[in-house]
């Protein structure tokens, strides 16, 4: 391939490409939607291919990133323009966790487990489910979480008060089944779980879809 050629192509493409994100706007660098995280991926490759294709000549490119970025920009135009078109390409948040009580239906739609919904909250500085009174899944993949008032952030040194000990949730039962290794680590065994679902109205394990245990708190129980 000639150098000169390849460096020519490179040029163009980039203050193309430049000129094509200044356009859409900082959306595309954030992936806010699906379709823009996609598009920007097709965009770029679009360049790259084409930049090591001896057969393309520069014009194809400016063809194929302009056909591409217009599209793009009339996309975005659209939902900004109209409701339904934003409902479209964007979606909208699911409502993963309503009134502290998580939503198993909308867990199954979304194709999530409670693994990733847990990993998901920790990644949001929140251990535990039960602090929890509502939870967006965003059209971006990303949460977004209302806690319960009593564990809305406040500082103790607000109330002039003492440190205390800090505790890990640990989740002993999940989608019906007792995590056995959690429960030995804690230092209980199956009698105790028993009793404990019984104070709480639970006969029998597979009622549970989530159980976790506090030290301070004590078992926090959701059935089906």
């Amino acid at each position: 391939m000639n150098v000169f050629y390849l460096t020519i192509e490179i040029i163009i493409g980039f203050f193309f490409l430049f000129i094509v994100v200044k356009f859409v706007g900082k959306k595309v660098i954030n992936q806010v939607t699906p379709f823009t995280f996609i598009a920007s991926i097709v965009f770029g490759e679009l360049l790259g291919n084409a930049l090591y294709d001896e057969k393309i000549s520069v014009w194809y490119i400016l063809y194929a990133m302009t056909i591409w970025g217009l599209l793009f920009i009339l996309v975005e135009y659209l939902g900004q323009k109209f409701l339904w078109a934003r409902k479209v390409f964007e979606g909208k948040p699911s409502a993963l966790i309503e009134n502290g009580k998580i939503d198993f239906k909308a867990l199954k739609k979304n194709r999530l487990n409670l693994n990733q919904l847990q990993s998901l909250l920790r990644q949001s500085e929140t251990f535990s489910i039960r602090e929890v009174a509502f939870c967006y899944l965003e059209s971006n993949g990303s949460i977004s979480i209302l806690k319960k008032s009593k564990y809305q952030k406040t500082t103790r040194e607000d109330f002039n008060l003492l440190d205390m000990p800090v505790f890990v949730p640990v989740t002993i039962i999940r989608d019906g089944v007792v995590l056995r290794d959690e429960l030995i680590d804690l230092g209980f065994d199956e009698e105790w779980l028993k009793m404990q679902l019984a104070a709480n109205g639970v006969k029998d394990y597979k009622e549970v879809l989530f159980a976790e245990w506090l030290e301070q708190d004590g078992l926090f129980v959701q059935t089906y």
